[in-house]
């Protein structure tokens, strides 16, 4: 059936800004924005339900662009840990760390994953969220990594949400590869990758490039096989040290880069050649008592898209609100809050491919959108925690997130 949605004014998001439409209208048929724009345009379309949105703000669905969602166990006493003084090279030698978080992955069944990852995601679904990407990386091999990503997959087709899975198997080097870092990758190359590939559980894949993870030439050995398989490539880059991973992953025209803390100018040059996307972490920023700020104004000064997301994982970023995410970027970053809104819609939708069908309030997209009971488009981003009286439409159709 065709909607009408009226009373409401519109961020639309286009271009990367509010463009904000007063007195909006939208019209929806199936599944999709059939026609936006002020009340006083609307030309003469017939429709079959009318939906008052008294008053409220309408901005496109959030798009959570950086998640770890699916993992097993969690890592509360090791955040006790920290707080008490005890450092991370001795909660890993105690077996903590992200190895606690491959075992407890590896040891739980498909079903207890799916379980405990539906709770993460619904906690997302109402703060907004109605796209999100989800990482493997916490299996290291190939059972596991495919354990993930199908539950990934089973995450879209049970919940209102888009998802898109990405493959992360070069996350961490797992304990049966210890001292054979080059050994692993091989697996992933030959074996992981192109099996996983095979039976459509990837749409993207991910690397951790840092001295403690991949190098640089260890990564493009991923990125080569990727395209080979014909995904596009994304990379954790420049978090903790340069390493020039970002110019890496714009040479391969990789969606995004992510973190980004340690990249230099030239990086940044590099990415806005290639078009590709700079997305910001704040949550892992914060948890790590990080100092280093990613260099927001070389990104701006050469145009690169810059996206917020929650990198939602249990070891460096238990964050289950991409809205307060947008807040982070505001105040440690020092995006404005139309950049941070940005950077959870058009932007997110740019580095998860999906820009031409998501982020942005447009003829011819993807009917997510939030209905939003607040005064001004910043709110989203002033607000500390909370549930915000909301709407979410999805596809063009209400939707329960409870």
């Amino acid at each position: 059936m065709k909607h009408l949605w009226h009373n409401c004014h519109a961020a639309t998001m286009k271009g990367g800004k509010y463009s904000i439409i007063e007195d909006a209208v939208l019209v929806t048929y199936a599944g999709r924005i059939e026609w936006i724009g002020p009340r006083e345009e609307l030309p003469s379309i017939p429709y079959d339900v009318e939906v008052d949105l008294e008053g409220a703000w309408l901005t496109p669905g959030l798009v959570d662009c950086h998640t770890h969602l699916v993992f097993g166990g969690d890592r509360s006493r090791e955040f006790e840990q920290r707080l008490e003084g005890v450092s991370y090279a001795e909660i890993a030698a105690q077996g903590g760390g992200i190895a606690s978080t491959v075992r407890a992955t590896r040891e739980a069944s498909e079903d207890e994953l799916l379980e405990s990852a539906t709770r993460r995601a619904r906690q997302l679904l109402r703060d907004g969220v109605t796209t999100l990407e989800v990482k493997s990386g916490y299996g290291l091999d190939l059972a596991s990594e495919r354990k993930m990503l199908r539950v990934a997959r089973r995450l879209g087709e049970t919940l209102p949400i888009t998802v898109r899975a990405t493959c992360l198997a070069a996350h961490a080097l797992p304990p049966e590869y210890t001292g054979r870092a080059d050994d692993y990758i091989t697996h992933i190359c030959d074996e992981m990758l192109p099996a996983l590939a095979d039976e459509g559980l990837v749409d993207a894949v991910d690397a951790f490039c840092e001295h403690l993870a991949f190098s640089p030439e260890q990564v493009e050995r991923v990125f080569k096989v990727a395209k080979g398989l014909g995904l596009p490539v994304k990379l954790h880059a420049e978090q903790l040290s340069s390493l020039h991973g970002s110019s890496l992953a714009a040479r391969y025209q990789a969606l995004s880069a992510d973190h980004l803390e340690y990249m230099t100018e030239d990086d940044a040059i590099a990415m806005a050649a290639a078009g590709t996307v700079a997305v910001l972490l704040p949550g892992a920023f914060y948890l790590l008592r990080e100092t280093q700020l990613p260099p927001i104004e070389a990104l701006r000064k050469h145009g690169v898209a810059m996206a917020v997301s929650t990198d939602l994982n249990p070891g460096t970023s238990p964050a289950l609100s991409l809205r307060m995410m947008l807040n982070m970027a505001c105040t440690s970053f020092r995006l404005t809050p139309e950049e941070a809104l940005a950077g959870a819609t058009l932007h997110a939708a740019r580095a998860l491919g999906l820009v031409e069908s998501h982020g942005s309030l447009e003829v011819g997209k993807v009917a997510d959108f939030i209905a939003w009971d607040i005064q001004r488009p910043a709110e989203l981003a002033y607000w500390l925690g909370g549930d915000l009286p909301k709407r979410v439409i999805r596809h063009g159709q209400e939707i329960d997130c409870g």
